[in-house]
This record gives structure tokens, C-alpha cells and sequence, in this order.
């Protein structure tokens, strides 16, 4: 394994000082005691020109956060089974136009949950969600913590947040519920790509946490990125502060302690930032790290272009100006999103606070790694904000 490249930040265009004011905004605010600690790193033209900690790893323990720290990125799990479904679609053992259903049998014959004068009516699909509709999150699903509908209700009463089941038992439990949308009408944030994880299963014939190694995290030298942390490297978890700085309501994090029963593939991973940042280098480069082919060039395009055009988005997941792909939200115009970027610029982050973009018109990456899940819009609209501000031509 190589390591990657560093270079000042001069070297690659970026403002020295604009850097370290980046550092310094976010050190005034873990002096503050807003922030428990982060990892922050940039690179451009495919080197590495900041890649810093500050702060706290585990504030209980008040030690100090370090480079190797391992943080829990859920979300961020997303868009690497997304790349490995497109692994195997790339061996020509899965179609995005495919139903759902021939590969995951339990989801034929799903109903829309329709609430009209307090009654719910069950309405049959117009079409099936394809594979295509997983990966763009289209497929009709949500999750329970975005509303308080009947369909959101029978997920918490299920609760289909739940680590103690398989991926198997968990597909069987949700694709009984009725969908929340007719599959390909909406953008709706979801469990999808919880269901692209156990298709990964079904069609590679390996649990998801098997593939994933087998397919992504060995060949990109991701050695520190997995759905539960051996006892030799607790010591090294990111935590977040006990009580909400801001007074918000807590979220419980999961246990990377221990093994789930349920490797979720929309958001159970637990990663480093320098791993993470080997994932998005191969982005960056097509499809290709080390030498080493995982995906072509054209699915890399294919996977970061929009695939909404002029299907309506649900909620406020998603920035204004953004589309959605196949497992990342990309900008479409450099205007009308709050936050600078360029158009083709793909990005999401973790419900904890981590988050990431990919600019490659700017030729630039970079990631933030925090446990601050009442502060994430924050801090992630600050980030990208202080990163831009450094790009010097």
C-alpha cells in the first residue's frame, strides 16, 4: 500500500494562512467547549495539504484526539456500498433497471400507504422500485426519524433502526410495511440503501461486511474501516461530549464495541479520516488507487452525475442547488446553494457530524471527522465554507 501524497499547500494553490485560520476557527470553538474534538483534511491536485487533529478524542477521558482516531460515520457508509453494488453491476450480475424484486423476492407486490380525512388506504405501485431507484433514493422508502406519518410510525414501532437483526431478516421486516411514496416520484431520504447492503449479499453471496472488504477496503488499503472496532483500538474511538453543548435532544450513537448482527449498509460503518481519504482519492481518480482498478471511469461519471432531473425532493436533507446520484448529492449550478462549490462538486456526510465533498472541477477533496451530532449543519457549512476560502487560483 502506498501512502498518499503531501504537499504544502502553496504547492496545490491553497492559502497557508487561510488554512490554519480554518484550524483556528475550529480550536476556538473546542476552547469553547462547543466541540469535542475533530480531524480536519484537505487535499488538492491529489495531495494532501492539511491534515490536522485538535481537540479531544474522548472528552470523558480527556484525551487528546488523534489523526488515527476512528469515528462512527454512518451515513458516510452510503456512498461505499453504493460503490460496491456498482462493483458487481460492473460484472454484469445486477442491472439498475431491474425490479427490486427479483433479487429480493419479499419486496413483490408492495403497497403505497396513502393517508386521506385520518384514514390510511393502501394503493397498488404504478411501477416497481428498481435497483436504479435504491441508489438515487427513489424507491418509495423513508426513514422513522424524518416525520411522524403512519408508514414513519410502523418503522419506529418495528424499530427498523435496530442492530440485532440480520440483513436478511431486516429486508423481510421492512419490505412488509407499505412504502411511503409510488417508487420513482420523489427524492425521500431512506433506508434504501439499508436494502442496496443486503442486495449486495444476495447477489455476491457474501455478507456485506465480507464484500466490502473483499471488494473496496482491501485493494484501496482501507485497514482501519469496518462495522465494529477490535479491543486493541477502543482506546482510539472518537466520542462526543456526554451532555449537548447547544441543549439539543441526544442522539444515542451505536456500540462500535461491539459486532452488530446487522451490518447496515446505509450508515453502520465505523472509518478513519486518512481511510476515508484514500476513498475519496480513488474518486478522484476515476476509479483507480494504487495502480489498482475497482471501478471504470465512465461508472465513476455516472455515479456523480444527478439522476433526478425533474423528480421533486422530499424534506430538507438535501441543500437547494444539489441532485442526487448514485449514492452522493451533486451540485448543479456554482449559485442558489448557501455554501460555495463548484457545479459537479458530490458530497454527503454522517448524522454524527462527519462529512465530506469531492470538487472536480477545483481538483480538490476534503473531509471533516467529528462526533457532534446537534452541531452537524453547522459545522458542515462552516468547513466547506473555510475550505473555499483557501483556494488561492
Amino acid at each position: 500500500m502506498t501512502e498518499l501524497a503531501f504537499a504544502s499547500p502553496a504547492e496545490v494553490g491553497l492559502c497557508p494562512k487561510r488554512l490554519q485560520r480554518l484550524l483556528s476557527v475550529l480550536q476556538g470553538d473546542v476552547d469553547s467547549g462547543r466541540l469535542p474534538g475533530a480531524v480536519a483534511l484537505v487535499a488538492r491536485r491529489g495531495k494532501i495539504a492539511l491534515f490536522e487533529s485538535l481537540g479531544q478524542c474522548n472528552p470523558a477521558a480527556a484525551s487528546a484526539m488523534r489523526r488515527d482516531a476512528i469515528f462512527r460515520i454512518y451515513s458516510m457508509t452510503k456512498p461505499l456500498v453504493s460503490v460496491a453494488l456498482m462493483t458487481l453491476a460492473e460484472q454484469g450480475k445486477v442491472l439498475l433497471a431491474d425490479p427490486v424484486a427479483k433479487y429480493l423476492p419479499e419486496f413483490a407486490n408492495q403497497k403505497v400507504a396513502v393517508e386521506r380525512g385520518g384514514q390510511v388506504h393502501l394503493e397498488e405501485v404504478v411501477r416497481p422500485a428498481t435497483v436504479h431507484d435504491l441508489l438515487r433514493q427513489t424507491a418509495g422508502l423513508t426513514y422513522e426519524f424524518m416525520g411522524s406519518s403512519a408508514t414513519q410510525r410502523q418503522y419506529a414501532e418495528l424499530q427498523m433502526g435496530s442492530r440485532e437483526r440480520s440483513n436478511a431478516e431486516f429486508s423481510q421486516v421492512l419490505a412488509g410495511l407499505p412504502l411511503m411514496y409510488q417508487p420513482g416520484s420523489v427524492w425521500a431520504y431512506s433506508r434504501a440503501t439499508d436494502v442496496i447492503g443486503r442486495l449486495v449479499e444476495v447477489v455476491s453471496g457474501q455478507p456485506l461486511g465480507a464484500y466490502l472488504q473483499q471488494s473496496i477496503f482491501t485493494p484501496l488499503g482501507m485497514h482501519q474501516t469496518g462495522f465494529s472496532v477490535a479491543e486493541a483500538d477502543h482506546s482510539r474511538i472518537a466520542e462526543p461530549f456526554a451532555h449537548d453543548p447547544d441543549g439539543g435532544v441526544p442522539l444515542r450513537m451505536l456500540d462500535p464495541r461491539r459486532a452488530p448482527a446487522m451490518e447496515s449498509g446505509g450508515g453502520g460503518l465505523l472509518s478513519t479520516a486518512m481511510d476515508y481519504a484514500r476513498f475519496l482519492q480513488f474518486m478522484r481518480n476515476k476509479g483507480e488507487l494504487d495502480g489498482v482498478r475497482v471501478l471504470g471511469p465512465h461508472t465513476v461519471k455516472f455515479m456523480t452525475s444527478d439522476h433526478l432531473g425533474a423528480i421533486p425532493v422530499t424534506g430538507d436533507v438535501l441543500l437547494p442547488g444539489y441532485g442526487f446520484g448514485l449514492g452522493f448529492a451533486v451540485r448543479r449550478a456554482a449559485g442558489i446553494s448557501s455554501v460555495p462549490g463548484s457545479p459537479g462538486l458530490y458530497y454527503w456526510g454522517g448524522i454524527a457530524g462527519t462529512t465530506f465533498f469531492v470538487d472536480p472541477v477545483e481538483d480538490m477533496y476534503a473531509l471533516l471527522m467529528i462526533q457532534a451530532p446537534n452541531q452537524r449543519d453547522h459545522y458542515r457549512a462552516l468547513f466547506r465554507t473555510l475550505v473555499y476560502a483557501a483556494l488561492l487560483d
